[in-house]
């Protein structure tokens, strides 16, 4: 079993921790359901067989001994550490975690955030304890079913089978549109926790002996390796699921034959890392993601071996002195344990609350990398009134009125730009008393007639692009009591091709018009579509890209600010006025609002003056940070704008 375990837990850690050939190594975690299902199935059979019931109370203090201590030891070195290094908006977001994993509810909580396989996913410093929320919720379920038909040992299995069915089925649909769901739920992994539960009643029921031929552990060490070389992400857990499942229960099932797969299971050290496999699984994951975090990433394979060697260490000691003496422990009062139990939850409860009420503590940083942090933080908004249509002129694009209710008489359209404006032209909607609609779509240039092909994007992306940007063209004619239309855009990135600073690798390539060139193709496509866009609009109006600045992000200053790496921002937060005019688009333009076919709206002047621009403007109250990266405004920074979206508001003349 320890041997089973090693192979589990080795496979989740090595993956995590970057291992070459490891592209399935999570699957670990569906070797430890069937271990799991496999022990505590056994137990509870053993305990109905011999006498005719459950105790509930020595169930769950089993349980508590078991897992507790040395989650509640995890938990709190790496809230002190969190608390040390996250900055606050990423603390409170540990809060959270840090709530939910003690209510064994983390899985929930991550189920409405990213999915596992998600970028910032590994940002999650508790992320892993979904897998433990699964096992809690499980057993919650499992003993009062047992004892729901423990009279019936036939329609207890007939209900355990029905289960194990249901749930497999429902992994198997669901998956392919659904993997977030099916990844996380409980009922959706209950299958394979009922694995191992049916496979220690058959074995109990039959005497079996564990033992029958090596061919069966070969073939279970064969599928769990394969699947840990092999299984994509991609589709997990469906059908790929039952592989890991499968090698597992045919290795239980043969874990008494003496064979070299056997034998190799059960030498010291393999059985060591199986001892302390629970204790490694939680260390794991924090100690890779706040030291990745602090960091900055790792240097290279010596550091990240370095780091996982300090997890070993944490999980020995975790292991000698928490697990193993606290679970000797022999208490005369099984519901005594459960009540202890509440000091350390009531605990953690506030820690994680603090946390979140709180905002992460700001005042844990100096006021220059407040300034950074506010900005890091300023990004989010409420997106309450946007909608996808599923039908209807605007079917998939992204929908969000502002302003007061009724029929749009301004419609804005642009990209990531556009959304950090929100907050800005919402404020200016309502000043004015006017409905307006805003339509947006990340990386998608607000003109008719051109593709896409980006370096971070997949192809479906580039093709949602041109299939939203054609909906809203036919769109907008549905709009009749539209009068103005104003487009925001990141023009410098889609007219020079790539992004700058550590974006600089993020190309795109523009085709349509038969143009050379992505600038030659952005000039065609405005030449295009602003008659057609002025057929309906009386007024456009096209927002001047504010200046980049190429080594900026208010996350990376905030950490390098708090972590004492520098003193000053220095030079990241300024650019030469002159410098930020090589990427400037203004001239783009410069036909059109010459013959009056466009109103330029032009932020520059309150972000430079005659010779710098700077992140934090001069005039901002407080010394506030104006850019969340080097081109995405602040929502400080763009209801700081809001006057300039006035005109967007006036009645046409």
């Amino acid at each position: 079993m320890d041997g089973l375990r090693m192979i589990a837990v080795l496979s989740v850690v090595l993956y995590h921790f970057g291992l070459p050939g490891l592209p399935g190594g999570f699957i670990g975690v569906d070797v430890f359901f069937v271990i799991s299902g496999f022990l505590i199935g056994g137990i509870l059979w053993r305990d109905l067989t011999t006498t005719g019931t459950l105790s509930l109370a020595r169930f769950y203090t089993r349980r508590v001994k078991r897992l507790a201590p040395a989650y509640f030891a995890m938990t709190a070195l790496t809230a002190l550490a969190a608390w040390a290094i996250l900055l606050p908006f990423e603390f409170r977001e540990f809060g959270k975690e840090l709530i939910a994993a003690t209510l064994y509810l983390s899985n929930i909580h991550f189920w409405r955030g990213e999915g596992y396989f998600d970028i910032g996913a590994e940002n999650k410093v508790l992320l892993h304890t979904w897998s433990l929320a699964v096992e809690e919720q499980f057993y919650i379920v499992l003993p009062f079913v047992i004892l729901l038909f423990k009279r019936s040992r036939r329609a207890l299995l007939f209900a355990l089978s029905l289960a194990f069915a249901t749930s497999l089925i429902a992994c198997l649909a669901l998956t392919p549109t659904d993997q977030t769901s099916t990844f996380y739920l409980f009922p959706f992994r209950a299958w394979e926790l009922l694995t191992g539960v049916l496979l220690a009643i058959w074995g109990i029921e039959r005497h079996a002996r564990w033992s029958y031929h090596p061919a069966l552990s070969w073939a279970g060490l064969g599928l769990i390796l394969a699947g840990a070389s092999l299984i994509s992400a991609q589709g997990f857990p469906g059908w790929q699921a039952f592989v890991p499942a499968l090698g597992t229960a045919l290795l239980l099932a043969n874990g008494r034959h003496h064979n070299p797969v056997n034998d190799g299971l059960s030498t010291a050290p393999v059985i060591f890392i199986g001892k302390i496999s629970y204790s490694l699984y939680l260390w794991h994951w924090p100690v890779l993601v706040l030291s990745r975090y602090w960091r900055d990433g790792y240097s290279g394979g010596l550091e990240a071996a370095l780091w996982l060697a300090f997890a070993f260490v944490l999980a020995t000691l975790s292991w000698a002195y928490i697990e193993t003496p606290f679970r000797r422990m022999q208490p005369k009062n099984g519901w005594r344990v459960l009540a202890a139990l509440a000091l350390p939850s009531a605990i953690m409860l506030g820690l994680g609350a603090l946390a979140y009420v709180k905002d992460g503590l700001p005042s844990r940083f100096g006021p220059e990398a407040r300034i950074h942090i506010q900005a890091a933080a300023d990004f989010n908004q409420d997106w309450s009134r946007c909608h996808t249509p599923t039908s209807g002129p605007f079917e998939g694009v992204e929908l969000c009125p502002i302003g007061p209710e009724g029929p749009p008489r301004v419609v804005i359209w642009g990209d990531s730009h556009l959304r950090a404006l929100k907050e800005g032209l919402e404020q200016a909607a309502y000043t004015a008393q006017i409905p307006a609609l805003i339509l947006w779509h990340a990386g998608c240039p607000p003109l008719f007639g051109l593709t896409k092909s980006e370096s971070y994007a997949t192809p479906a992306q580039d093709a949602a692009c041109v299939r939203d940007t054609a909906r809203i063209r036919d769109g907008l004619k549905t709009l009749p009591q539209a009068h103005t239309l104003f487009l925001v855009a990141r023009w410098a990135y889609y007219a020079s091709g790539h992004g700058i600073g550590a974006g600089a690798d993020n190309t795109i390539q523009l085709k349509g018009y038969d143009a050379p060139t992505n600038a030659e193709a952005l000039s065609r496509a405005l030449n295009a579509s602003l008659p057609e866009m002025a057929q309906q609009f009386s007024r456009i109006f096209v927002f001047r890209q504010p200046p980049e600045f190429p080594d900026y992000d208010s996350r990376e200053m905030a950490r390098l600010l708090a972590h004492h790496r520098i003193e000053h921002p220095g030079e990241r937060t300024t650019i030469a006025r002159d410098t930020a005019l090589t990427r400037d688009t203004r001239p783009l333009f410069t036909p059109y609002t010459t013959s009056g076919q466009i109103t330029l709206i032009d932020p520059w002047p309150e972000i430079c003056t005659n010779d710098t621009c700077s992140v934090i403007p001069p005039d901002a109250p407080s010394a506030q940070g104006w850019y969340f990266d080097s081109n995405h405004l602040t929502n400080t920074a763009a209801r700081a704008l809001a006057p300039l979206f006035a005109p967007l508001f006036e009645a046409p003349q």
